[in-house]
């Protein structure tokens, strides 16, 4: 299942585009048109980039989920999850297995974004070791959000559908702290919203790597947070799943 879902990723060059192409495009724009806030009292860096190259992590995850929930529900669509429940093959072997080909994806991703962010100028406040730890936090948070894929695919079995939903989980994006700290943001309604977003919080983890050193308070609360998504992803996936599979 993890070597035809790899294979099948790879072999389609439309889903690995927007995940190089978009997130770096946006990065461009983003830190062109809002590099003066550096200049702002109390900005954490003098360097937008640092501030900015987290969202296209973020930006990678949310395609992966997307990639991963569209080929699912593909195969929901084409009968294949049908067929495999007539066999003796493991509901989690199944699940996982059909992930794979979305979390080699975002690790593709993960290491370009790292690699462009360092040409540009990125700098790590942690160390060697907090590419390592930034890495390893993009790859958990994209396989929590890949759960979130998994979970619209089997609830709508609908390629289309899950497609449609993207934008729902972008503007999540942008209601967070991806553009700007908390305490910068004015709105009080913004500013609520990006409080509760749990987004935020995996922003903010994975940036304190770059900006503020390491601190443990935000990583934890980035952890805790992808955690949380990652386990209720993926209880409600193998539920769906578990139905769907015995209904045939």
């Amino acid at each position: 299942m993890a070597r035809r879902s790899v294979n099948r990723t790879l072999r389609q060059p439309a889903l690995m585009l927007p995940v190089i192409t978009f997130p770096l495009i946006l990065m461009a724009v983003n830190t062109a048109g809002l590099s003066s806030t550096t200049k702002l009292p109390g900005f954490p860096t003098d360097n937008y980039v640092n501030f900015a190259v987290i969202v296209c992590f973020m930006q990678g995850a949310l395609f992966a989920a997307i990639t991963a929930g569209t080929e699912l529900a593909g195969d929901i669509d084409r009968g294949f999850i049908d067929r495999l429940s007539l066999t003796p093959a493991s509901r989690i072997a199944v699940l996982l297995g059909s992930m794979a080909g979305a979390i080699v994806l975002a690790l593709g991703g993960a290491v370009l974004y790292t690699a462009v962010g360092l040409i540009f100028g990125v700098s790590f406040d942690s160390g060697p070791l907090g590419v390592i730890v930034l890495l390893a936090l993009a790859m958990y948070i994209a396989v929590a959000f890949i759960g979130l894929g998994a979970v619209m695919a089997l609830k709508t079995g609908s390629a289309e559908a899950v497609q449609g939903l993207f934008p729902l989980l972008f503007v999540l994006l942008f209601l967070s702290t991806m553009s700007l700290p908390r305490e910068f943001i004015q709105q009080d309604w913004f500013r609520t919203i990006a409080v509760w977003n749990p987004l935020s919080y995996l922003i903010d983890g994975m940036r304190s790597l770059l900006i503020t050193g390491w601190d443990a308070g935000a990583l934890a609360a980035c952890f805790g947070a992808a955690t949380g998504i990652l386990v209720v992803s993926y209880w409600v996936a193998g539920r769906l799943l578990t139905t769907r599979m015995t209904r045939t």
